[in-house]
């Protein structure tokens, strides 16, 4: 009997494969890119693509000395420092070593200044000095990135991400018909990370009752950010969890079981009621808030009592109590803004105050960042300032 031959398949069903295996060839490539990005994949791909280098550039010394220096070797290390691992990096140095030795055979050796003064290519000891100046700092990078674990191509989102969590952990929560609210945050030194921080939450029935904190950790800038990324963690959890008077003395234990060398931080605690306007501000060593009356037009200051927190056990917070009228404002802002070397924190508080008084007849829509501008534009520290309105 004859051998029955193998049919092959349909065209459609070729093609069904080779769709499946193109789906497959990109899955797998999209993997892969999106690894190395992350600095999850092997570096082999750019340690090969770094050693290829070598030898061409080699040759385009041997070739041309006058277009491609010895020295041009130093291109590669420097990448090789961004991205290799350091096992790695010492492979691509030992290519680099080899690559100098073989350009000092071929172009002929150094022997003195007169002689070669108008040489070209020359391997000089000059060049050994820079190429391995730039192998160590490489070498160095290299070290620093595996022992924070965070390669160079992820370190920048990874910050990213950071400021983008804080930011939108100090975001405001939505307040009803009646009611406005400014915020402003500026670093120290136009930095993008901060010590202070606003954690809100709307609580209670039907989310009636808006809790505020504003807190200012001890530092300013980067110093300050870390801990102000965790305590704003760690806050915006107790927040709506605790009731309003247990919120700071627990905020104060959290500190506390820190056991960080500068682990103070001052906070304000602002509890309102949105239906009827009043509101209980509980203080832990902060500068006291300032509330506008309509009806007079002047600036009083709110000053609770309560210590610092991170600094002892048992400390116990007094609250003062307010009423936020129609056309009534609350100002809550960091010391930053007010209190500088050269000016005390009540000379402060009436600067900002005046200033804010430029705003009350046409409103404080868009006022907090121009306070901030207009009173401590160029101080070296972190400003916050939070604005709260009952419209009239």
């Amino acid at each position: 009997m004859a051998e029955r031959r193998a049919v092959p398949p349909p065209r459609a069903a070729r093609l069904h494969q080779a769709r499946k295996a193109l789906h497959r060839a990109r899955t797998k490539l999209r993997k892969a890119a999106v690894d190395w990005f992350r600095g999850g994949a092997s570096d082999w791909v750019a340690l090969g693509g770094l050693l290829l280098t070598v030898p061409l550039l080699t040759c385009a010394t041997v070739l041309t000395p006058l277009w491609c220096a010895p020295e041009a070797l130093v291109l590669p290390i420097i990448a090789g420092g961004l991205l290799l691992r350091p096992a790695s990096l010492l492979a691509l140095y030992a290519a680099s070593a080899v690559a100098l030795m073989i350009e000092s055979l071929l172009l002929g050796p150094y022997t003195g200044y007169a002689e070669h003064v108008d040489g070209a290519g020359r391997v000089t000891p000059g060049t050994v000095l820079v190429v391995a100046a730039a192998g160590l700092s490489g070498l160095l990078v290299a070290q620093f990135r595996s022992r924070v674990g965070v390669p160079w191509r992820r370190g920048g989102t990874m910050l990213f991400d950071l400021r983008e969590r804080i930011r939108v952990q100090s975001k405001l929560p939505k307040l009803p018909p009646g009611w406005h609210r400014e915020m402003a945050l500026r670093p120290a030194g136009g930095q993008s990370f901060s010590g202070d921080f606003v954690v809100a939450a709307r609580t209670g029935p039907q989310g009636r009752t808006l809790e505020v904190v504003l807190t200012d950790v001890s530092g300013k800038g980067m110093d300050a950010a870390s801990r102000a990324l965790l305590l704003s963690g760690a806050f915006g959890g107790l927040l709506g969890s605790l009731e309003p008077h247990a919120f700071l003395p627990a905020a104060n234990g959290y500190l506390l079981r820190q056991s960080w060398e500068e682990g103070f931080a001052t906070s304000v605690h602002l509890v309102l009621d949105l239906d009827s306007g009043d509101y209980e501000l509980l203080s832990a060593g902060h500068v006291p808030a300032m509330q506008l009356n309509a009806g007079t037009g002047v600036w009083e200051e709110k000053a609770a009592e309560g210590p610092l927190l991170g600094v002892y056990d048992g400390a116990e917070f007094d609250p003062v109590k307010g009423t936020l009228r129609p056309g009534d404002v609350l100002m809550l802002f960091t010391d930053g803004l007010v209190e500088t070397a050269e000016r005390d924190l009540t000379e402060g508080m009436d600067r900002l105050t005046g200033a804010a008084d430029r705003y009350v007849a046409c409103g404080f829509h868009g006022a907090a960042w121009h306070l901030i501008e207009s009173v401590a534009r160029d101080v070296n520290d972190d400003r916050a300032l939070l604005l709260l309105c009952r419209d009239p």
